[in-house]
C-alpha cells in the first residue's frame, strides 16, 4: 500500500496493491501499521458509516469539534466520487484551501482526513457506495457543516450538473459565517490534540 500526502496537511491518499486473477481481485483496503507509520499514531476505530448516493449528490462539507474531532478513512466500494478535503482550521497556512481526488471501485484508493479538516464528496457515477472508518462515533451536538456551494470556497464540483444536497447541507453557513459564529477548529489546538494521540 502506497501512502501519498495531499496538499492539505493532515490528509493522505492510500493506494493498495491489487491482486487480480480469474476469480476477481483481492486487496488490503486498510492496514493499521501503514496508517500509523504515515500519520504518526493509530486510528482508533469507533464507528463505520456506509453512504449510498445517486449521481450528482454532494455531501458535506462536514467536520466535528476538536477535541475530540473525528478522523475519517474514506473508501469508495462501488462507483466513482470526487472526494474533497477542505482546510477549515483557523490559523492554518492553507486555511480556506482544498484538495480533491477521485476515488473509485477500480483503483480502490482511500483518503485519510485528520481531525479538524472538512470533508465533502460528489457522486460522479449513477450510484456510489462509500465507507467511512471513523475515530469517534456520531455526536450531533459537536458536528457541523459548511455549505458545499459556498462561492468563496470554489469547490470543484462538475460543471453542468445540478448538485443534490440535503436540506441541512443546503442551509449550512458559508465558511465566513461559520468563522464568525466561532464554529471552526483552531489550527494550533488541532495539532496539539493530534500530537497527544502518538
Amino acid at each position: 500500500m502506497q501512502a501519498t500526502p495531499l496538499s492539505i496537511e493532515g490528509a493522505w491518499s492510500f493506494t493498495p496493491v491489487l491482486r487480480p486473477d480469474d476469480r476477481g481481485v483481492f486487496l488490503e483496503s486498510f492496514k493499521q501499521n501503514v496508517l500509523t507509520e504515515t500519520i504518526g499514531h493509530p486510528l482508533d476505530l469507533q464507528q463505520m458509516n456506509i453512504s449510498v448516493s445517486k449521481k450528482g449528490t454532494v455531501r458535506g462539507v462536514h467536520f466535528a469539534q476538536v477535541a475530540p474531532g473525528q478522523a475519517k478513512y474514506v473508501q469508495c466500494f462501488s462507483g466513482r466520487i470526487l472526494d474533497v478535503v477542505v482546510d477549515i482550521r483557523v490559523g492554518s497556512p492553507t486555511f480556506g484551501q482544498w484538495d480533491a481526488i477521485e476515488l473509485d471501485d477500480q483503483t480502490r484508493t482511500s483518503v485519510y482526513i485528520a481531525e479538524g479538516l472538512g470533508h465533502a464528496f460528489c457522486a460522479l457515477s449513477d450510484s456510489v457506495t462509500i465507507g467511512y472508518l471513523c475515530s469517534q462515533p456520531y455526536a450531533p451536538g459537536r458536528e457541523f457543516g459548511i455549505n458545499p456551494l459556498d462561492p468563496a470556497l470554489g469547490l470543484p464540483w462538475p460543471e453542468g450538473q445540478d448538485s443534490v444536497l440535503s436540506p441541512k447541507d443546503a442551509q449550512a453557513p458559508s465558511l465566513a459565517q461559520a468563522g464568525e459564529a466561532g464554529l471552526l477548529p483552531d489550527y494550533a489546538q488541532c495539532l496539539t490534540f493530534i500530537a497527544g494521540l502518538s
